[in-house]
């Protein structure tokens, strides 16, 4: 068994409030990659794409974690991360990467800020176009997928611990 667990998806899949509970669940250590990154460079993430682009924040995005030297964690990762074979190849090493699975309309639903929220995406590129692009990425890597469009948080958290106690 993967000392850690690694939660990939879309923004507004639910990564960092399940990943809490999650590590809550199982007496883990939490880590939100989105908030390393503005901890370390001293930016939101807003301004990082401000004040340069959606590239530049996947690569910040991927140093930061390359750096990840955990155990006994979960790791809630940011939207883009699965753009970086470098970065998803370590947490793949390290972790059970564990694919939160939110139908596009659902998504939609919970995102309210898609403009100022900080997500790595092309300047033209539409929300759905986004979410597309990144399905086969959020697949190709997932070792675990679970559909976390109508169960609560809680049941998620307990739904992905029962599964990684199996592996």
């Amino acid at each position: 068994m993967k000392p850690n667990i690694t939660l990939i998806g879309m923004p507004g899949a639910g990564k960092s409030t399940v990943g809490i509970i999650l590590a809550k669940v199982l007496s883990f250590g939490f880590i939100d990659t989105d908030v390393l990154i503005q901890i370390n460079r001293r930016k939101s993430l807003q301004q990082i794409l401000d004040e340069s682009d959606h590239f530049n924040l996947r690569r910040v995005e991927e140093e930061e974690i390359l750096k990840l030297n955990v155990d006994r964690h979960v790791i809630a990762t940011g939207g883009s991360a699965v753009y970086s074979e470098k970065a998803m190849a370590h947490l793949g090493g390290i972790s059970t990467v564990v694919f939160l699975e939110v139908d596009f309309d659902e998504i939609e639903r919970r995102i309210k800020n898609f403009a100022t929220r900080g997500i790595a995406k092309a300047k033209n590129q539409s929300f759905r176009e986004l979410f597309e692009e990144r399905q086969a990425l959020y697949q190709r890597y997932a070792e675990i997928r679970v559909d976390a469009n109508r169960l609560s948080q809680e049941e998620l958290a307990e739904q992905i611990a029962s599964a990684f106690r199996r592996t």
